[in-house]
């Protein structure tokens, strides 16, 4: 997976890395090594570059959900969900990184890895209060690697800023006195698809740098800007991040009914 004439070396993504403006702070990253690939030492290789380009006193931060809603959640065991790709699920497994004891956990290692990672089951997943929240309190940056905006989970919170009017069911399974017990909420879900608006709002306003990170297309912008310019679009319109019902889009659908229940 590492090797090959054209695997780009730890120091070449370093250097790439650094050119798109990585370097220190708190970075949350999202990642389809598929793109990215081949890298010197395979997805522990770009880790570890990841890790370089931020320093010492940089924190990196992935998701790490598992995505089964049915079984209980141990931060110390559960495989991080396969659509988050092999980086996330290898990310939790290091040494020294700290990992949400929650179902909807994210995993950090640097100097802010706790403060990222803490407290109880955030509900809806991705508000003021979960790790999303704590990257944004702590000024952090969203580093988007071979993924667009629509794997941008920062942009969930935005929608919770704005008051969108979307709640769809689900529910989780946590371990209460020792037993499984399922835990239902409201969640502004859909499928996300068009939170590739951001890309242009960001652009236009030259708050986005784009390069190549390894062979992908990568996009850089402090968290703060993607919310903000995500609120004040959701404020002229709601339901900006649902396809129209013309779509035929099964979980935009679904979001749009909710808000007339």
């Amino acid at each position: 997976m590492g090797d090959g004439d054209n695997a780009i070396s730890r120091t070449e993504l370093r250097a790439q890395l650094g050119a798109l403006g990585v370097g220190g702070g708190v970075l949350l990253v999202h990642t389809s090594f598929r793109s990215i690939r081949p890298v010197e030492d395979g997805p522990l290789g770009l880790i570890a570059a990841l890790r370089d380009a931020l320093g010492p006193a940089g924190t990196l931060v992935m998701p790490s959900w598992s995505g089964n809603d049915d079984e209980p959640f141990a931060p110390e065991t559960t495989p991080a969900s396969p659509d988050l790709g092999i980086v996330a699920d290898l990310f939790w497994r290091q040494p020294g990184v700290e990992r949400s004891e929650h179902f909807h956990a994210f995993a950090a290692i640097g100097p802010e890895a706790k403060r990222v990672t803490s407290g109880p089951l955030p509900l809806p997943p991705h508000g003021p209060d979960s790790p999303v929240g704590r990257v944004l309190e702590l000024d952090g940056q969203v580093l988007l690697l071979g993924v667009g905006h629509d794997a941008d989970t920062i942009l969930h919170l935005a929608e919770l800023f704005a008051g969108v009017p979307y709640r769809v069911p689900r529910y989780c399974t946590v371990l209460t006195d020792g037993r499984a017990v399922r835990v239902e909420y409201g969640e502004n879900d859909h499928c996300c698809g068009r939170f590739a608006l951001a890309d242009e709002w960001l652009r236009s306003r030259g708050l986005q740098s784009e390069g190549r990170v390894g062979h992908a297309h990568a996009r850089l912008a402090r968290a703060r800007d993607i919310v903000d310019v995500a609120v004040e679009h959701l404020a002229r319109d709601p339901l900006l991040f649902l396809h129209s019902p013309e779509a035929a889009c099964a979980e935009c659908d679904e979001a749009r009914r909710s808000t007339q229940s």
